[in-house]
């Protein structure tokens, strides 16, 4: 196989696990029109069309399928063949892909790539921030961070926070016209931002005391998926928020937000990262593993 053909099978592979031209693109870093015409080229040479083409959606053809099951193991290999080579090196190089939703890519990930990244340059880290609940395989993500409750079961966990509390909290401005509740029952009285997750589910708000645990059906004017958008919401005064407590730390510092029914609200889940098991884990992941738990012991 000459090297522009193995190219051209390449580009088609990255652009087959993106879903996306623009995406590809960036990370094979040319131009979304030159991967194009990679693409084209390779379907001229094969004689068959590959991709199905429209302004909103990308799909395989019948060929396209045929053609990723067979060169997918032969590419897995490759990978594999050129991971083992950290083996003999001072220090991991390669890529490692993270699947992160919102809130740790923020209380997690952001305060400790500057370190990660002095201690292994040779790593690059291609972060996906995405609240759904990306599957890993064929999404094509080495490990995942998400907040316990929403990884699947057969998925290995290492722990990336302590247990943190998912609290009620409102703006002062919306106190000082609705008496804050007492009970998680009050809160049926409030007018409540809820958070929509990707299935569209609606989160459902949860509270625990004196092993009584409790689970509240609110109602209100906003319901959002998008985690910024429900704390400006609050800050605004819209409404009672819902959220992972160290996310608006400096807000309650500040007094922006007011944390409600704190003897209601125990820590009880962490966030992990996550993973496929594995026999070998690439050279990468195990780097950030062990970097993960040696700042978490900190």
């Amino acid at each position: 196989m000459r090297g522009s053909e193995f190219a051209e099978l390449k580009a088609f592979m990255v652009v087959v696990d993106q879903g996306s031209f623009t995406r590809a693109a960036a990370i094979l870093g040319i131009a979304a029109s030159s991967l194009s015409q990679t693409i084209q080229s390779l379907e001229r040479r094969l004689g068959v069309r590959l991709l199905h083409r429209t302004t909103r959606r990308l799909s395989l053809t019948e060929a396209g399928e045929r053609l990723v099951e067979r060169i997918r193991p032969a590419f897995d290999a490759l990978q594999a063949a050129v991971e083992s080579i950290n083996d003999f090196r001072d220090t991991p190089m390669g890529t490692l892909r993270l699947s992160v939703s919102t809130v740790p890519a923020q209380l997690i990930l952001a305060p400790l790539l500057k370190d990660f990244m002095n201690r292994y340059p040779a790593i690059c880290l291609d972060i996906t921030v995405d609240n759904t609940s990306s599957e890993l395989v064929t999404g094509r993500f080495d490990a995942g961070i998400r907040y316990g409750r929403r990884i699947a079961q057969d998925m290995r966990l290492v722990r990336a926070s302590p247990p943190v509390r998912i609290i009620a909290m409102a703006a002062p401005g919306y106190l000082a016209r609705h008496p804050a509740p007492k009970t998680p029952q009050d809160l049926q009285h409030h007018a409540c931002i809820q958070y929509r997750l990707a299935n569209q589910q609606v989160v459902p708000w949860e509270f625990e005391k004196n092993r009584q645990k409790i689970e509240i059906e609110v109602s209100g004017p906003l319901i959002v998926n998008d985690v910024d958008l429900m704390v400006k919401a609050a800050r605004e005064g819209v409404g009672v928020g819902y959220i992972v407590e160290p996310y608006i730390t400096e807000d309650i510092r500040t007094g922006r937000l007011v944390p409600l029914l704190a003897d209601w609200s125990r820590p009880y889940h962490s966030y992990y990262l996550y993973y496929a098991g594995r026999d070998q884990l690439s050279a990468p992941l195990r780097a950030f593993i062990q970097f993960l738990g040696d700042t978490i012991a900190r």
